[in-house]
């Protein structure tokens, strides 16, 4: 022990940069490791704390050519018939709808803005609800409802929430059931307020899809035989329910694990996702950083060999055992490494304090993830052994006679196996710089690509329950004469994968479309130009049905026709396809629908500014007017390139985190060239110094060392290349529209790394170049 501490102090005295930048990078790659493990636990548990999550299934169902999770209500009713395998069914209506509530205390109103979805009873049957005052049995009862522990905390303190009244904006008041422990992010289901559904709510509405279906079955591997049976033996009239019917005259449904929900790439629905590609790279990526880490700390102490070779020689002749010294430097880097581990939880706790911190969805606390904690203090260990076994064998295994000669380091094995390792270290920067460049430019892209209408100086704000005085609202917002039409619309474009999807009639058949109420300005307020037909018209309004204007996509895959009827719905004109869904999905057949005398409320405003106008000023213009007509609606206004890129926050935040890593691990990667590059230059410090002795300049010797790094940069190139572009192709698979596969972005990755490695190659041996010769030799004597 006591030659541990010895050799760890001098260690200390003789090589601070050295050891300085071993407990750097170790900390920084532990840091890393730790973050990066904490959020594939968040994603890879997500459901998973529900009681039997395996025995969970989502039913999906399919129109045209995706998945859906928005099933009709009569259709799920069937399905919840046709087995007794199915312990449980539950419906629920979606997302949850925001509502503003409020209670009276001493007859003061507090205003709140919640989420409120409606669900069967069932659903708390099926999901486990953790209830701190009632039962699960509460929405039996129509009046009743359920409140997560936080809302109940926010509305009545510390007081007991059941029986007491909760009264919607909307009208009502509901009694609070029960109060359920708030479920943790990493799930599909919300902490929201829950009502029962409505017990005839269409009911008997095959085409009406708007309900998400969720069952629980005796045994996970009968789901497979549920849907089989089902198709099978489920048959309605083609006048009943038509669109259910395929070419095997069956349902075009599936059932879906819970746990899987969250990786789901090929159905539409607002559950929060994660791609297995991208997760698969952030594991990639913490493994990378890891070996290279460990590659790089071998390599520091193989490099420090010819200095402390010396030193653990004369311990050999004052009769130290070789086993004695071996073990000594082992421990000395697993000393080295718990110390970088301790380092590393100080780097995530400034982590979780940082803004950085937004890129990651999962709790950082150390004390929410004990078990990562104790398995990164074990993976330092491991990380300390096997990396101090080779330099600890390596540093005593030469004779005497052979140190003297200070030849130990340049045996065509050792320098094989430095070349290797250098080449890896190349090899995991040129991936990562592509890998992550091109996440870049998919995101880059996704945000900024036309999207087919005029989003340029336009704000949205939901305007809730001023809906109705939309007419006085406008007026009053273009009394500033820097607004140059307010308009509205049932949805807000571009801010979901899907929206809501109708199965129609038309010429005999059925067919399926997405449609967005809006007013008759929204057109030409948002610059959407009519390629066929007409635009909407303010008269359009007094039209018994309303009227629908449909996009190409539409019109040529469910064949429509100019003034032809849509389920009585006229249609008007055609649009060329707009990006009115992400650019993760397709263009869908989707049409803007007017309704007539039925009025839609649209909820969401539009406001679109002139050019120039000074926006902190229009911005406090329409705050001022929203205020006017309700003080305590808790409106949001944004700038539509915000609502683009809220739609992305996922894959932004995971593009920025894998960014930011590859940036470590390339830190990580050039530490450990720089270490490479001390050792061969310490061992060739003689070589050098008799080429200077024979005339060679000191340019020339460092060209000479630039050129043998430069052949392993490019073999290595050859490698990585193609494997960086397989990878990234594999996860723009994700996206329907996605960036071109530009050559350039090799181009980059080879002259980054070059230009790293020239400058670090150039630093160390100019030093050791401009030595005088003479003890440069006399060193290596």
């Amino acid at each position: 022990m006591i030659l541990i501490f010895r050799n760890l102090i001098s260690v200390a005295r003789r090589f601070r940069l050295a050891m300085t930048l071993n407990i750097l990078g170790l900390s920084v790659a532990f840091a890393a490791f730790m973050v990066i493990m904490i959020q594939l636990n968040y994603d890879f548990s997500f459901d998973k704390f529900h009681k039997d999550d395996d025995k969970i299934f989502r039913l999906e169902f399919k129109r045209r050519d995706f998945w859906q999770n928005a099933v009709s209500r009569p259709l799920a009713e069937h399905f919840f018939e046709s087995s007794p395998h199915i312990v449980v069914g539950a419906i629920g209506g979606g997302t949850p709808i925001k509502s503003f509530v409020y209670v009276e205390n001493d007859g003061v109103r507090n205003f709140y803005e919640e989420g409120a979805m409606s669900v069967s009873s069932e659903f708390t049957d099926v999901f486990t609800f953790d209830f701190v005052e009632g039962s699960k049995d509460a929405l039996k009862t129509p009046e009743n409802i359920i409140i997560p522990l936080s809302l109940s905390r926010k509305l009545f303190g510390k007081e007991s929430a059941v029986g007491k009244q909760i009264i919607f904006e909307s009208g009502g008041s509901q009694t609070v059931g029960a109060v359920y422990h708030d479920f943790p992010k990493n799930t599909v289901v919300n902490n929201c307020i829950y009502r029962q559904i409505p017990e005839n709510d269409n009911k008997y509405n095959w085409n009406f899809f708007s309900y998400q279906v969720f069952l629980r079955v005796n045994h996970p591997s009968n789901a497979s035989l549920l849907v089989d049976h089902f198709k099978r033996n489920f048959d309605v009239q083609a006048d009943y329910a038509p669109n259910f019917r395929n070419e095997e005259s069956s349902v075009n449904i599936r059932l879906t694990a819970l746990p899987d929900i969250h990786f789901l790439t090929d159905v539409l629905d607002s559950s929060p996702k994660a791609s297995r590609q991208t997760l698969m790279i952030l594991s990639v990526i913490a493994i990378v950083i890891l070996v290279m880490a460990a590659i790089n700390f071998t390599n520091f102490s193989t490099a420090l060999t010819p200095m402390r070779i010396r030193s653990i020689n004369t311990q050999r002749v004052l009769g130290v055992h070789r086993n004695t010294i071996r073990f000594a430097l082992v421990a000395e880097a697993v000393f080295i490494c718990l110390l970088s581990c301790l380092v590393a939880l100080f780097f995530v706790l400034l982590f979780k304090i940082s803004p950085l911190a937004s890129l990651v969805d999962a709790d950082l606390s150390l004390g929410a993830n004990p078990m990562i904690v104790v398995a990164m203090v074990f993976v330092a260990i491991l990380a300390g052994f096997f990396a101090g076994v080779y330099p600890a064998y390596f540093a005593t295994s030469f004779a005497p006679a052979l140190v003297l000669k200070g030849s130990f380091g340049l045996s065509p094995k050792g320098k094989k196996m430095r070349n290797t390792l250098i080449g890896v270290q190349f090899f995991a920067s040129f991936t990562l710089i592509i890998a992550a460049t091109f996440m870049y430019l998919q995101n880059h892209f996704m945000q900024n690509s036309p999207l087919g209408y005029d989003s340029n100086d336009l704000i949205t704000v939901d305007v809730g329950r001023i809906r109705e005085s939309r007419d006085a609202l406008s007026h009053q917002l273009k009394t500033y004469s820097g607004i140059k039409e307010v308009t509205f619309g049932g949805n807000l474009l571009s801010s979901a994968d899907a929206y809501t999807g109708m199965g129609v009639p038309y010429r005999g058949e059925q067919i399926i479309y997405q449609f967005l109420p809006v007013e008759h300005t929204f057109l030409d307020a948002l610059g959407i130009e009519v390629s066929e037909g007409r635009g909407f018209r303010q008269e359009d309004a007094n039209s018994q049905q309303g009227v629908f204007i449909a996009n190409e996509t539409a019109r040529k895959q469910l064949n429509l026709e100019l003034n032809t009827l849509l389920f009585d719905v006229e249609i008007i004109g055609f649009i060329p396809d707009i990006k009115f869904a992400s650019f993760r999905v397709a263009v869908e057949p989707m049409g803007f629908l007017m309704t007539g005398n039925q009025r839609m409320t649209g909820r969401y405003a539009y406001i679109k500014l002139i050019p120039g106008t000074n926006k902190r000023a229009a911005m406090s213009h329409i705050r001022s007017t929203l205020a006017e007509f309700d003080a305590n609606y808790p409106f949001e206004l944004r700038f539509f390139d915000e609502v683009v890129q809220r739609l992305y926050e996922k894959e932004r935040a995971l593009s920025s985190l894998i960014s930011l890593f590859s940036l470590l691990a390339i830190f990580i990667s050039i530490v450990g060239v720089f270490g490479l590059v001390v050792f061969d230059s310490e061992c060739r410090r003689k070589e050098i110094g008799i080429r200077k002795v024979f005339g060679a300049s000191t340019m020339g010797i460092i060209l000479m060392f630039n050129k043998a790094y430069f052949k392993i940069l490019f073999i290595f190139f050859v490698i990585a290349a193609p494997l960086a572009w397989y990878a990234v192709n594999r996860w723009l698979e994700n996206f329907a529209y996605k960036t071109p596969m530009y050559w350039w972005v090799y181009l980059l990755a080879l002259v980054a790394v070059g230009i790293i490695t020239v400058c670090t190659v150039t630093f160390q041996n100019w030093r050791v170049a401009n030595e005088d010769p003479v003890k440069s030799i006399m060193k290596c004597e």
